[in-house]
């Protein structure tokens, strides 16, 4: 069965619009295990304050990644700190591919990342309950948009703690990268540069 990474919401419409590179894990998780993925969209934590002020109309947008029963939530119920239902179905449009991981402990790491997430400064402290000792688990995806979204009802198995689901369809690992090769390369050129610079420095613990 195919392998599915779950994600918010917002950050999967992200990576399959090319706004965004990245995906973090918590301090203590393991990195991911697997090397490629489609890309599940939940709706916990779909809070205004977790997405920088110019990508907060893509919270409302964010809401098509899933299908519910009596229409979407009204926009009222996402803002500021609104927890969602889980809508009936999801639709996935895209998978990716883990290129290369990281263990970062800098507080100030997404600011510096910023033109490749679509995260508020403390989305990590925030979302994840990342404390500043604790490390970070950062990972570059290469994101592929699959030809034609396929809609999955949600079941109490893909509801459950695990950052993986395993979808009961067929699910094909096909469709365009959403950015071309060499700009990927550039983009992840200057991550990797940036990462690298900000585990050098001694971490920023206020």
């Amino acid at each position: 069965m195919p392998i599915s990474y779950k994600e918010w919401s917002v950050t999967v419409r992200a990576l399959a619009e090319g706004e965004q590179l990245l995906t973090l894990r918590r301090g203590g998780e393991e990195e991911l295990q697997h090397e490629r993925f489609f890309l599940y969209p939940t709706f916990d934590f779909h809070r205004s304050d977790l997405v920088r002020e110019s990508h907060q109309p893509e919270l409302e947008r964010a809401m098509e990644e899933g299908v519910w029963t009596d229409g979407e939530p009204a926009p009222v119920e996402i803002a500021p700190e609104g927890h969602l239902p889980q809508p009936d179905r999801i639709r996935i449009r895209a998978w990716a591919e883990a290129v290369q991981q990281w263990t970062i402990t800098d507080r100030r790491i997404l600011n510096e990342l910023s033109p490749f997430h679509v995260w508020a400064p403390d989305y990590a402290e925030r979302r994840l309950g990342w404390r500043r000792r604790d490390p970070l688990h950062l990972v570059l995806l290469r994101t592929h948009r699959i030809p034609r979204p396929v809609t999955v009802r949600v079941n109490d198995e893909y509801a459950n703690g695990s950052i993986w689901a395993e979808i009961t369809r067929d699910l094909p690992f096909e469709g365009t990268p959403v950015l071309a090769e060499t700009e990927f390369d550039q983009a992840a050129e200057q991550i990797s540069s940036i990462v690298e610079r900000s585990n050098r420095r001694a971490p920023a613990y206020v």
